[in-house]
């Protein structure tokens, strides 16, 4: 098996013998089970129905829910890195569970009610529902709050939907979607409202499938809500108060998003790593080139640089209360590892790919999904344009 590349001791990264046993068990089952699957996931945009089970089963859904709820209550470090090590071994499992229990399930908990914890949390945690988030809009990506247009207009005790969200991972096979609407478009970004919908809603329905270029098999649609009958107390957190709800989990969903970033490179310097020892060129093994030492130091340097930043922001997170987030200083940190994380991820995927050469521009290999599929996330969860403006508008302080 190849090896992932580990800079300092875990000691040095204050990470504990108990989180090291999580991160360790959950690469084994990752690597055994999952690694296996990307291929057909890849070729077929597949997704494995059986996936989101053995990950309840084995308690890898649910990571920071409380064992009250079904979930296995990790710290956020911890987290972090059974996030990282499913992203090593399948990218596309991995974002799909990014948005299940990250971008759902994480939520719900933070800001649902208890009968809506005590509804949704459990199934959700045991992978017999698969969560989404539907936020995204075709006219709403970076400016999501200011340019939502779906709306929602409250009818005695039930709310309409009505609306398009746009590139929602998960949403052609989601049962449970935390999906933002406008309840007063007249107020903007502070009129929007959050809500829990159900695929047998009226007026729920998935438009289409889309078709990605990387991290396929994970599936991406357009929804579409036309006169989508909402009960009200399906409402997440206040009326008009979804801006809230957003920007308190905001870095968290960040934070959990950054050590995707780092397994895919770390894959990626172990994979070029290993081919470089092998291939032999001139007689020798191209590792002994300095031209690919350069490149292997640089996927290093970007890799360990950026796994810093995202252990750092992880351990934050333990700190934050429920309700904060969005502004301070875990919101620059956040911002911060997510640019570093997505950038080494980016490197270390196109040095990969040129060190492999023409094998590497094959479609079948791992290191052209690797590839293809690091783009994303310098895109997804806020580009790389939006985290430096939120670096910058932190320091500057305004």
């Amino acid at each position: 098996m190849t090896a992932l590349i580990r800079n300092a001791s875990d000691a040095a990264y204050e990470i504990t013998a108990e989180q090291a046993e999580i991160r360790d068990a959950a690469k084994k089952f990752f690597m055994n089970e999952l690694h296996p699957l990307q291929q057909r996931m890849d070729d077929e945009d597949w997704w494995p129905e059986t996936a989101m089970p053995a990950l309840g089963k084995m308690g890898y859904l649910g990571v920071t829910v409380p064992p009250d709820y079904g979930g296995a209550g990790l710290d956020y470090l911890a987290a972090g890195l059974v996030a990282e090590e499913l992203a090593a071994a399948n990218p596309a499992l991995g974002i799909s569970w990014l948005a299940h229990d990250n971008l759902c399930a994480n939520n719900i908990y933070r800001n649902g009610s208890e009968a809506q914890r005590r509804k949704y949390l459990p199934k959700l945690c045991a992978g017999e529902w698969v969560g989404a988030l539907g936020m995204t809009e075709p006219g709403a990506g970076s400016d999501a709050l200011g340019s939502m247009r779906t709306t929602a207009r409250r009818e005695g005790d039930r709310y309409i939907l009505n609306g398009t969200k746009l590139y929602i991972t998960n949403g052609p096979i989601a049962d449970v979607l935390l999906v933002y609407a406008k309840t007063d478009p007249a107020k903007g970004a502070h009129g929007i409202s959050a809500f829990v919908v159900e695929k047998h809603f009226p007026g729920f329905k998935v438009a289409q499938k889309l078709d990605k270029m990387g991290y396929r098999g994970s599936p991406l649609g357009e929804l579409v809500f036309q006169d989508c009958e909402v009960p009200a107390e399906n409402r997440v957190g206040d009326e008009n108060r979804g801006h809230v709800v957003m920007m308190s989990g905001l870095d968290l969903e960040r934070a959990m998003a950054a050590p995707m970033s780092i397994g895919i490179a770390a894959r990626a310097l172990a994979l070029a790593l290993d081919y470089a020892k092998m291939r032999v060129q001139f007689g020798k093994p191209i590792a002994s080139f300095q031209m690919i030492q350069s490149k292997l130091a640089e996927m290093y340097i970007e890799l360990e640089a950026a796994r810093t930043l995202v252990y750092r922001v992880l351990v934050a997170c333990n700190a934050l209360d429920r309700g904060e987030g969005g502004r301070g200083e875990i919101h620059k940190l956040s911002a911060a590892a997510l640019y570093a994380a997505a950038r080494a991820c980016s490197v270390c995927c196109t040095e990969a790919v040129q060190i492999f050469g023409g094998s590497g521009y094959m479609r079948d290999t791992e290191i052209n999904r690797l590839y293809r599929t690091a783009k994303l996330n310098e895109i997804a969860a806020g580009t790389q344009e939006i985290r430096k403006l939120i670096i910058a508008r932190e320091l500057i302080g305004g």
